[in-house]
Order: C-alpha cells, then structure tokens, then sequence
C-alpha cells in the first residue's frame, strides 16, 4: 500500500479490506482508519474465532510492512518478547579471544555486548528494524500475559523505546502499526487502554457471516453456504463452553466441501461436530439436545432471513 493510500477515506479503506478478504463493518474501518491516521496501537477485544488477528495480517499485506507477531502467554518475560544475548557465540568468542591472548576486560566486554551479539525478539525488532519501513507489530492474546509483561508494555508503547544497558536506548525512528488482541479471559488494565484506538469485534450477523463464507470460500454451494451460518448462528445461543467462531465456521464449510455435501443433514452435522466445536462436553450438549431440533431451528431462522426455505 503506498504512502497515498494511507490517507484514502473510511468508505475506502472498507472496500480495500474487501478485496484482502476482509468483511468489516464500518465501525471496525473505523478504528483501523484512525489507529494509521492518529499513530496509535489499536486494541481489538472480542471471542476467540472472530478475526481480530486477521485484522494485523490484512494490515501488513495492505500496507506492504513486515508482519511481526508476538504470542502472548503466562510467563512470558524480556528474553523471549525483547531481546537477549547469544550466549553461545559469546563462550566462542571468549574462547578466540583467549586463544590470542586477547586480555584487556573493558574491550573485552565491550565487544561481547555488541549488537553482533544481540538477539532481537519480536519487541525490538519491531522497533529496531532495518527495511525502511516500521513494519506491522501484532501482540496477540495479551490477556494470555502477566501483569507485569503488560506494564513492561505500556512502557514500551509510550514511547516506542527500549533501553539495553550494555548498549543504550534504541528509538523507533517511526513508530510501528500496533495491534493488540485479547480474548478477555482477564481485563486489560485501563492505562494501556488510553494509549489506544479501542474496537471490540462481537460474532457477525447472519448477513456478514454469510458474505464472509462466500469470500474466504468462494467455491461453497451456496445453498449450502447459507445452512451453515444458520446452523452455527443458532449454536451460538446454546449455552456452550466454547461457542464456535468464524474460524470454525470456515473450517466447518471446507470440511464439508471435502465430504461433497450440498445440504446439511442430522447425520453429516453429527459426523462433523468435531470441526466445529472443540470440547467434549459441548459435543455431548448438542447431542443431548437434538441436532435436528437445532436444524429445525436453523430453517425457521434462515426463512425469516430469506424467506426461501432453503433448508426445508
């Protein structure tokens, strides 16, 4: 993407992520739209399955960065998300310096701790980066992280600067494209919220899983494609412990696709819900509750959608 389309409209930036693939609606453009303006991280909360990761991948292929993503998770400290030292390079180094005679300890250390002999981890490569453009830094599933990783972030993110006492404070000449992701298993404190452009991404209705369905799959049966949404927009008012997301709405139409299916039928979604829901105890709740009394439900949602019968 050039520097020109950076500054391109909402109502621009829409039809854009459309043709990456993207369906947003125009809240989430929104916020896109003014996290490249502003320069701010943007912060995307929401289920697991509804294309918040999606949002920074779509971003680096339409902005033509790099994509820099860190996975969140507990424990996660300096050494993996910032940088640490190639001890092993340096125990050879001390072994060629050794060999000849090489003593003085300030040049010494002084070599050792040299950016040759630095690992940079996602955080500084996103801010230390050597291609001319800030690349595109996604941390995913910060909720995942530990108080004290986020409050190491807030720092970072204020002014996109990390400090290495051997060698100094490294700055970004250019802030990186920030997007940050949660699944809200806890809250994110509110000071790194304020640093950022705020959207949550809820499920889609039936008319945007729909065209969702048909963009990222765009060899489904259409028929089919639409008993698919309905089913799983009906699942999603089961009391489950996983509802299922778009994710595994797409994973669930490919599944079928390859088993040759135009309709769903009770036995194919019986066969199949292992695509589709990945714990056992909301497998056994489906079963309990009758996959035909939810398809019966799907049809009536899907007619009062279209009026077609297209599951009848």
């Amino acid at each position: 993407m050039s520097e020109r389309k950076e500054l391109i409209s909402i109502d621009q930036l829409q039809a854009v992520l459309r043709e990456q693939a993207y369906i947003a609606e125009r809240s989430l453009a929104t916020a896109i739209f003014l996290a490249l303006k502003l320069n701010k991280p943007l912060f995307l909360e929401g289920e697991a399955g509804v294309g918040k990761t999606e949002v920074a991948k779509v971003l680096a292929s339409l902005l033509g960065r790099r994509l820099i993503r860190l996975q969140c998770y507990e424990g996660l400290d300096v050494n993996t998300a910032v940088y640490e030292w190639n001890y092993t390079r340096q125990m050879l180094q001390i072994r060629l310096m050794e060999a000849v005679g090489h003593t003085e300890e300030r040049e010494a250390l002084k070599e050792l701790f040299s950016p040759e002999f630095l690992l940079k981890r996602p955080l500084l490569q996103a801010i230390d980066y050597t291609d001319g453009e800030p690349p595109v830094l996604l941390i995913d599933e910060l909720d995942r992280a530990d108080e004290e990783f986020e409050a190491f972030l807030l720092e970072v993110l204020s002014d996109f600067q990390i400090s290495i006492p051997e060698i100094g404070t490294i700055r970004a000449e250019k802030p990186p494209v920030v997007v940050i992701t949660s699944n809200r298993t806890r809250e994110i404190h509110d000071a790194l919220k304020r640093r950022c452009i705020y959207h949550w991404i809820d499920y889609p209705s039936f008319e945007k899983e729909y065209t969702i369905v048909l963009t990222r799959v765009p060899h489904a049966p259409e028929r089919l494609a639409r008993e698919v949404v309905a089913f799983v927009q009906e699942l999603r008012q089961e009391d489950l412990f996983k509802l299922p997301g778009v994710a595994e709405t797409l994973d669930w139409m490919q599944a079928l696709i390859a088993l040759d299916q135009e309709v769903l039928t009770d036995q194919v979604v019986q066969e199949t819900l292992g695509v589709l829901l990945k714990y056992k105890d909301d497998i056994e709740h489906v079963q309990h509750a009758g996959v035909d009394t939810l398809l019966a439900r799907a049809r009536a949602r899907l007619q009062e959608v279209s009026g077609d019968g297209a599951m009848a």
